[in-house]
């Protein structure tokens, strides 16, 4: 895959605070719950120091090194994409409206159909239980689909969020990854 920017994503620049890092084909979509406010003014997914996105896709062996935020699009050489369920960049996650969950659930399924990746994984089982209607979710492999790619649930990497430390955030990547690579086996 190639890593440069193309018209495509040029024009979502426009249009989101974040662009969406996709291609189609991919292996795994990640999906965030929105941008916070450094992302949002950087244009780069999970850019907040503290964040530990970037560190737990490497060492759970997803990368072969750790990527900087402003490398997002290196990620389409892992065959690896990011986007968002709400393009609006908030302080915190909390301030997003159930109906923008709702409504960027509806989208990662238009995306997901549209670009049909292996698997999607979504960063924040809270989000995802209210953006898909499943409020007893919980981390790891949902029993749905969506438009063909396996769901996935992972913790939140968000520095705010105490109860997944980087070493769990890193076990949590490489079941992921490690289902990624029994189904390309």
């Amino acid at each position: 895959m190639n890593s440069e920017r193309t018209a495509t994503h040029v024009a979502a620049d426009e249009e989101q605070a974040v662009p969406d890092v996709i291609a189609r084909g991919l292996d795994v979509l990640f999906c965030g719950i929105n941008p916070g406010c450094t992302s949002a003014r950087l244009h780069q997914h999970f850019a907040r120091r503290g964040n530990r996105f970037w560190p737990a896709l490497h060492q759970s062996g997803f990368t072969s090194r750790q990527l900087a935020p402003a490398e997002q699009f290196e990620l389409l050489d892992y065959g690896l994409g990011i986007t968002n369920l709400a393009s609006r960049g908030t302080a915190a996650a909390d301030e997003l409206a159930r109906a923008e969950l709702i409504e960027g659930g509806r989208l990662l399924a238009s995306k997901t159909a549209h670009y049909a990746p292996r698997f999607v994984a979504v960063v924040g089982v809270t989000a995802y239980r209210v953006a898909f209607d499943r409020p007893r979710a919980r981390i790891g492999p949902q029993e749905e689909m969506l438009h063909g790619a396996q769901l996935w649930v992972l913790p939140n990497p968000s520095g705010l969020n105490a109860h997944y430390q980087l070493p769990a955030l890193v076990a949590e990547f490489a079941a992921l990854r490690e289902a990624v690579n029994a189904a390309l086996a």
